[in-house]
């Protein structure tokens, strides 16, 4: 699954030890595997292979240019939810008729800016924000190209905040409203209806909810047929999962086999947009032991890194392995906290986790941390941003430099009257 693996008690990536690293990082940092970034990437398109997918690398991920280069290189889209991943996707060199766009609140600059770019297609989410979208459109002077995000009512049995299917979700447009709308398409000048889309959810490991939400697009999608309302594309989204503690996900295979024949039955063009499966087992957070605290009832392990820097265990209560990076020998095992030092109470990375002993000064690695890491880092408690490194083969390379004092008050403005 990833590039991280341990040789003579020594944890590498790929062929790079971390320890070699952390002498020259100031902690705490992130670290990426390239292999096993392409590794992933290139599994989900033989899998798919079948239907030649375009995949839309999900940005909202992780969004570090070096990641998205190297995906775009081997030749992914970017499947992007804001004006700023617009901007980093063209800098990834990313071409615009491989841009999708989704988000449920997309502004009017946003998607002047897209259409203006030329992207390949809107993932809409509303009815109101086909309104915008052809006003935009027929202000420019040029036709856009949409596809309906349809909500198809599926249950993905993963977290309540990373569950998007659902009708009681913001997302998407129900079937008999997205019915409506392509019955009356001609009533948009400026909009041509490419396709639809779904996204049911995030870290799903299992076939069955897709299996379902696909079947239901492809019964929709006969129902379109027989009217005569042609569509070119089907994108499926992301979502799949990855293994985090005891999860058993499908593998790339295993969930293409399940539903490749219901892709080729509606005859589209199919889109994929996963994130996480790309790029959440190609990084770890490397951080370091500050303090060892023992109370009456509980053993600390304080590190340097916080919930700024990864926050899904305090906002999902998210498992994390976490794995000293040189394995001490013949060490004894004991129930510890991990936490960080955020002024916070939910700022831990685990709880009652058994663990080898540790010492101060000691480093750990925080393991499947390469998606919703640093795209959710924050500067809370005035902390600084950390670096990002990427390791390809025996050598490394930072790919974002770590912020600096000056960077949380660079754009800060102290008013006149109070100077």
């Amino acid at each position: 699954m990833h590039e991280f693996r341990y040789k003579n008690n020594q944890l590498y990536c790929e062929s790079v030890k971390l320890e070699d690293i952390a002498k020259k990082i100031i902690t705490p940092f992130y670290l990426y595997s390239y292999g096993t970034l392409l590794s992933h990437y290139r599994k989900l398109a033989k899998a798919f292979e079948p239907v030649q997918p375009l995949i839309c690398y999900s940005m909202k991920a992780n969004s570090n240019l070096a990641i998205c280069r190297a995906l775009v290189k081997a030749g992914s889209g970017m499947d992007i939810v804001s004006g700023g991943e617009l901007y980093k996707a063209f800098l990834a060199g990313c071409p615009a008729e491989k841009i999708v766009y989704a988000s449920v609140g997309k502004t009017e600059e946003e998607i002047r800016r897209a259409v203006a770019k030329g992207i390949l297609f809107f993932n809409v989410e509303s009815y109101q924000e086909l309104v915008l979208i052809n006003k935009v459109a027929r202000d420019i002077g040029t036709i856009a190209r949409v596809a309906l995000r349809i909500n198809p009512d599926v249950e993905p049995k993963t977290h309540a905040y990373i569950t998007t299917g659902k009708l009681t979700n913001k997302f998407g447009i129900d079937f008999d409203t997205a019915y409506g709308i392509l019955k009356n398409r001609l009533k948009f000048s400026h909009l041509n209806f490419k396709g639809l889309h779904i996204h049911i959810g995030s870290q799903i490991i299992q076939a069955k909810p897709y299996v379902l939400a696909i079947k239901k697009m492809a019964s929709f999608i006969e129902k379109l047929k027989k009217d005569k309302i042609g569509i070119e594309y089907l994108n499926i989204g992301g979502g799949l999962g990855i293994i985090y503690n005891k999860e058993k996900p499908q593998t790339a295979v295993e969930f293409a086999r399940k539903i490749l024949p219901i892709l080729k039955s509606t005859g589209l063009k199919i889109i994929l947009e996963p994130g996480r499966f790309i790029v959440g087992n190609a990084g770890v957070l490397v951080t370091k032991v500050l303090y060892l605290k023992k109370t009456p009832l509980k053993n600390f392990v304080i590190v340097d890194a916080g919930m700024n820097d990864l926050i899904r265990p305090a906002l999902y209560g998210a498992h994390h392995d976490i794995l000293p990076i040189r394995y001490p020998l013949n060490a004894k095992r004991y129930k510890v906290d991990v936490v960080g030092p955020i002024c916070e109470s939910g700022d831990f990375f685990a709880r009652g986790r058994i663990m080898p002993k540790v010492k101060e000064g000691d480093y750990l690695a925080i393991m499947s941390a390469g998606a919703y890491g640093f795209s959710m880092a924050s500067n809370y408690n005035c902390r600084l941003k950390p670096s990002e490194v990427m390791a390809k083969g025996n050598k490394f390379y930072i790919v974002r430099k770590r912020d600096s004092y000056l960077d949380l008050v660079r754009k800060d403005i102290v008013p006149e009257f109070l100077k």
